[in-house]
């Protein structure tokens, strides 16, 4: 086994445990991998607790999806994992996980909407898409479309995605998004959050791009245009609206 499939291995493990000790899965849920560069993917296993995972317990598969190596099962939703792979040549690796607030807020429908702290802007861009839920075999091609501009992606009643060149960098996006959306239903009772000033998000997100150029494989390319409006989100402003009126 070569070092870098060495060190993939144990980063599976590393951040499966640290999802379960953050308390964003349990039982069996989330799911996490990592493409090596020969084009094989190493997954974490189905019906298997994060806090239970090993080296030994991973499962490798080839670029076309199929399992080659392991004695477990894939979990169901690695497609979200390939759809991720197939638009983003920069991606490495990706974490799916149900972080309690930024959960809620997917499966309450509602998105961070407008950005209303710097620091994160430069970390994870202006916008964290929020889609519907897919199932198994769905069309995936809102989520396609969402990864050639965002690194993170709510997914209606369902959690949380994200990817990066390697695992650290996912988890680290996952603990952001749900220090976000924390902060957000924190400010809710006050008024809900205030957005940046526009100008100082476009400074921002040229930061951004500069620490984090996303590089889109041609296939994700051809389906997007240069001058494509951007999804919107649920309206925080709405969100707060409904909030307040909760509270007289």
């Amino acid at each position: 086994m070569s070092h870098p499939e060495e060190r993939a291995r144990a980063a599976l493990v590393s951040v499966s445990r640290r999802l379960h000790s953050a308390g964003w899965v349990a039982n069996h849920d989330g799911n996490a991998s990592a493409r090596l560069d020969d084009g094989r993917i190493l997954a974490t296993p189905t019906a298997v607790s994060k806090a239970e995972v090993s080296a030994e317990s991973l499962v490798t598969l080839n670029d076309e999806g199929a399992v080659i190596a392991g004695t477990r099962k894939v979990f169901s939703e690695i497609a979200l994992h390939r759809c991720a792979y197939r638009v983003r040549e920069d991606v490495s690796a990706v974490l799916h996980a149900h972080p309690p607030y930024a959960t809620a807020m997917a499966v309450a429908g509602v998105g961070l909407g407008a950005p209303f702290m710097a620091e994160p802007v430069v970390s994870l861009g202006r916008e964290i898409p929020l889609i519907p839920h897919l199932l198994p075999g769905e069309d995936d091609g809102e989520l396609a479309e969402a990864l050639t501009r965002a690194d993170a992606v709510l997914l209606g009643n369902h959690g949380v995605l994200t990817v990066g060149p390697d695992l650290e960098t996912c988890l680290l996006r996952m603990e952001l998004v749900e220090h976000l959306a924390k902060i957000f239903t924190l400010s809710l009772p006050h008024g809900g959050p205030r957005a940046l000033d526009e100008r100082l998000v476009d400074t921002l997100q040229s930061k951004h791009e500069q620490l984090f150029p996303k590089r889109l494989r041609d296939s994700a390319r051809s389906h997007v245009e240069d001058d494509a409006p951007i999804a919107p989100l649920a309206r925080a402003q709405d969100v707060v609206k409904d909030a307040l009126s909760r509270f007289r």
